[in-house]
């Protein structure tokens, strides 16, 4: 399973990249945009890889709880990193306008929805491991999932603080 994570993670950037590519150094809009929608396909085969796991009968372990929620992040965050990345080939390749650092309180901003992203990728992949556990009605088998559902509960609580922190303290611009 973690072989499957990690490729799923590799696929993403690539299909991104390729998109990317193919829109704006060979001017190919429509196949750029074909192989930036395949990136959601990956999310389903990794979902399909979980429920095999899960259905079969096989060890559920901390990489199956790890794909859930590399699938709640993926859900919440893909259309964002895939925003980044075009507007900075848009400016490397494609002679658009160069990303500007944000300070201040557009920064605040963008951490605070940054954050609200990680609750949203939080809950569609808790909701992903209490299904499992619930599927699977074994303690035993599911007992890694309860762990990594409180071990994320912590972090996306550093997180909160993290990223609201930049509210009472914005960042400042260094020029």
């Amino acid at each position: 399973m973690y072989l499957f994570i990690i490729s799923a993670e590799v696929l993403f950037w690539v299909f991104v990249v390729l998109g990317l590519i193919a829109r704006y150094m060979f001017g190919l809009k429509k196949l750029g945009g074909l192989l930036l929608l395949c990136t959601p396909i990956i999310d389903i085969l990794l979902l399909i890889a979980v429920f095999i796991t899960v259905s079969s009968g096989m060890e559920i372990t901390t990489a199956t709880g790890l794909a859930a929620c590399y699938l709640g992040i993926t859900i919440a965050f893909g259309h964002r990193l895939i925003k980044w990345a075009d507007v900075r080939f848009s400016h490397w390749f494609g002679k658009g306008p160069k990303p500007e650092p944000k300070y201040g309180a557009a920064h605040a901003k963008e951490e605070r929805v940054g954050w609200l992203l990680h609750l949203l990728g939080w809950a569609i992949g808790n909701a992903l491991l209490l299904a499992i556990i619930v599927y699977v009605d074994d303690p035993q088998r599911t007992a890694s999932l309860e762990g990594i559902m409180r071990t994320w509960a912590i972090v996306l609580a550093i997180d909160f603080i993290v990223s609201f922190s930049y509210t009472l303290a914005p960042k400042k611009n260094k020029a």
